[in-house]
């Protein structure tokens, strides 16, 4: 290679680097080790890592703990899905292909609206693209976002939106955690919330729709825990023009918080201003079913500067699993699985009521997360749930520091009555 390039040594390419910045001594790293050894490290490196399967879990806020049956993996796992990647070549695809229009399909039955696309990174990202599909479709400079909305999300949206422009206001939440309603100008171009709150609260949605319809705005829903969908009623019913979300809790474990799966689904009368790609359904020559990329408005593609994003991967293998769970729960199962948490974390809630220095910081109907205000301070809640061999939830300080002392706890269909019982035990600690 050196006589191909015309050097005569390897230290040659690197002459344009000043002496002074070129490192010359030994470089400070351990010998080789064998396959052996080096397993034997990373085995003990790994059991440092905690996961939900070692004991209580109780920290959501984003990130689902959940059953993920076996067949998930052993599915995904198979070579032909595990290289799939987005579906450029839709000819070779049909795999790929039929995997996201079934997606599709069962996100319109689960949010209520006509149309899905196929490319969202996350739930985070999939707001921020339906905030600037409801700008390029009212053509307005404003956005309304509820204080409920994950702070995270926030600072996404904020970072998409930085330089163009637009004004974000805030949408205060009411005593009882929902956002509170208030006029909304006829120079805003959506309102989001998101269903459930990041606090965990059910939004009412009655109403809310119709207010934003009136000024001439489209109404944003964002999902943060999608096992809330088989069982809350669907956004679209209420009204939503765009619902977007995470989609994580459908099969895709929390691995270090990623990575996740968004979501994005529309009416059809804006689907030439959704993001990404959208997979539609055919007749081959011989007549036979197939799938295409119908719409792909992305700047690689057809519109170039015109594009509606450049939004450049369909997370093609966590939705793989997610279409995976959704075909084996099935109606019938997702509702169960809905039914479980709600059933144990309002256990829990009833535990907290009985239970002498610890409360509800809001009175209304939650899903699967809630507030719970302690009698001391968080992060000795949190230590004292440690002792006991579990993770106790999310120190609200930080998000929403006004509510106090208090913490984000979720319990799913993971939590056995002894942990919950523990879990409520140790978070009122000296107060029992």
């Amino acid at each position: 290679m050196l006589a191909v390039v015309g050097r005569d040594d390897v230290a040659d390419l690197f002459e344009t680097i000043p002496e002074k910045l070129r490192w010359s001594g030994p470089l400070d790293v351990q010998a080789a080790q064998s396959e052996l050894e080096v397993e034997r490290t990373l085995t003990a490196l790994a059991a440092r890592n905690e996961n939900a399967s070692q004991g209580g879990w109780f920290l959501g806020a984003g990130t689902y703990a959940h059953f993920v049956p076996s067949a998930v993996d052993a599915l995904v796992s198979r070579a032909e899905l595990t290289t799939s990647y987005t579906p450029y070549q839709a000819e070779i695809s049909q795999g790929t292909l039929q995997t996201v229009f079934e997606w599709q399909t069962m996100l319109c039955a689960l949010t209520g609206l006509e149309v899905a696309n196929a490319s969202m990174y996350d739930g985070a990202s999939a707001t921020a693209e339906a905030a600037l599909m409801a700008l390029r479709i009212t053509r307005r400079q404003r956005v309304l976002v509820s204080d409920g909305l994950h702070p995270h999300t926030r600072q996404v949206l904020a970072t998409y939106l930085d330089g163009l422009d637009i004004t974000v206001d805030t949408l205060p939440l009411d005593p009882t955690g929902r956002t509170a309603r208030a006029a909304v100008a006829d120079d805003v171009a959506c309102v989001i919330v998101q269903q459930p709150s990041f606090l965990g609260n059910v939004e009412d949605l009655g109403g809310f729709a119709e207010d934003v319809h009136a000024a001439g705005g489209l109404l944003v829903v964002k999902v943060g825990e999608a096992l809330s969908l088989p069982l809350l009623r669907a956004p679209g019913d209420w009204g939503a023009d765009i619902v977007c979300g995470e989609a994580q809790s459908f099969g895709v474990p929390m691995g270090f918080g990623g990575p996740h799966l968004g979501f994005l689904t529309g009416r059809m009368k804006h689907v030439r201003q959704m993001p990404g790609r959208l997979v539609g359904e055919t007749l081959d020559a011989r007549g036979k079913r197939g799938f295409v990329l119908t719409l792909s408005t992305r700047e690689q593609h057809i519109r170039r500067e015109r594009a509606t994003s450049n939004i450049c991967t369909n997370q093609g293998l966590c939705l793989t699993m997610a279409t995976i769970y959704l075909a084996l729960m099935g109606r019938e199962g997702l509702r169960e699985v809905a039914h479980q948490n709600l059933a144990k974390a309002e256990y829990a809630k009833q535990r907290i009521r009985e239970t002498p220095g610890v409360e509800l910081v809001f009175p209304g109907p939650t899903f699967n997360e809630f507030a719970v205000r302690v009698p001391d301070d968080a992060p000795q809640a949190l230590a004292r749930a440690r002792e006991e061999g579990l993770v106790g939830g999310l120190d609200l300080a930080a998000a929403h520091g006004g509510l106090g002392p208090a913490l984000l706890v979720c319990v799913t269909e993971l939590a056995q009555r002894s942990e919950i019982d523990r879990l409520v035990s140790a978070l009122a600690g000296a107060a029992r």
